[in-house]
């Protein structure tokens, strides 16, 4: 134990020895994550924007004219037992109608020129919405070969589109994120090896009088992880504020979006996966630069 407190002790005291370098470390490690955040919000609004809309990507379903309810009700469990099919909505050729005047025809004079008829008689539809919307095309295929399937209209541009994009925000986030840990994990080993270099010196005598690699490696590993945590305790403070004050101000600026239907995650549900992330990576980068630029520094002694 008195090993264990001596070594961390050490490890402090090369951190108050390099300020400057401990300081530029902590400074660029917050920016960093900071900065991973960030892109964090926009990838993970986007993508759960992206879910919501394809969660409300379907198809539409018309039958023959002279189809009966039994007909229909068939259908409607023919296709909802089809495997990727998440639920099926029936809308009558009443509410089409309704939802069409509703719609289009804003002007009383050419809505009471229609008096109590109904054009769309025969306009009763299945809403059909999909498990997975890349499943559409095929699913589409299927139910337009069912009996008194007269036509299926669906949207396959869309579905393409919204795929499209989901996969090039999810790639670009990656090479991002990649990026900045590199940069990141090359800083924290630039501020270990200043350290190092001060004490190369004393590294040495205490590899001579038989001190083992880890007995020297530890001080600098805990330097490594205390600069670490201390980088992702920062961003993560200031990053929470940035986004509840975000949230707040979206929610004043564009109620109505959000009265619309839009939403963007809450900050709980946001920040219950980006802080245990960003504590991982600043303790994991502090770690890593430390234990290998050590590692490299104890091949050079031995090779003395």
């Amino acid at each position: 134990m008195d090993s264990f407190f001596y070594n961390v002790g050490q490890g402090f005291k090369n951190i108050r020895r390099n300020r400057m370098f401990s300081f530029a470390s902590v400074l660029t490690m917050t920016t960093c994550l900071f900065l991973l955040g960030i892109m964090y919000f926009v990838v993970a609004n986007l993508r759960y924007m992206i879910h919501e809309a394809e969660s409300n990507v379907g198809i539409t379903v018309f039958f023959y004219d002279g189809t009966t309810e039994e007909e229909i009700n068939n259908l409607r469990l023919q296709i909802i037992e089809m495997e990727g099919v998440k639920s099926v909505r029936y809308i009558p050729a009443s509410d089409a109608w309704e939802s069409f005047k509703k719609n289009y025809l804003t002007d009383p004079q050419l809505l009471e020129s229609f008096g109590d008829d109904n054009p769309l008689e025969n306009s009763a539809s299945f809403e059909v919405f999909f498990e997975d919307v890349e499943d559409q095309a095929k699913l589409s295929s299927d139910i337009l070969n069912l009996h008194k399937v007269r036509q299926v209209n669906d949207t396959r541009q869309l579905v393409k589109a919204l795929t499209r994009a989901n996969r090039i925000i999810s790639l670009s986030s990656s090479v991002l994120i990649v990026l900045l840990l590199i940069i990141a994990l090359f800083l924290i080993s630039t501020t270990i090896s200043v350290g190092v270099s001060v004490r190369k010196n004393e590294i040495s005598i205490m590899h001579l009088i038989g001190a083992t690699d880890r007995f020297i490696r530890f001080p600098f590993v805990v330097e490594g992880v205390t600069l670490g945590i201390i980088g992702a305790a920062i961003p993560i403070g200031i990053l929470y504020l940035v986004y509840y004050k975000v949230i707040e101000l979206l929610g004043a600026k564009f109620s109505v979006l959000f009265a619309s239907g839009m939403d963007v995650v809450s900050a709980n549900d946001i920040f219950a996966r980006l802080s245990p992330l960003l504590a991982v990576i600043g303790i994991g980068i502090g770690f890593l630069g430390s234990y290998f630029t050590m590692n490299k520094e104890l091949r050079r002694i031995r090779h003395l």
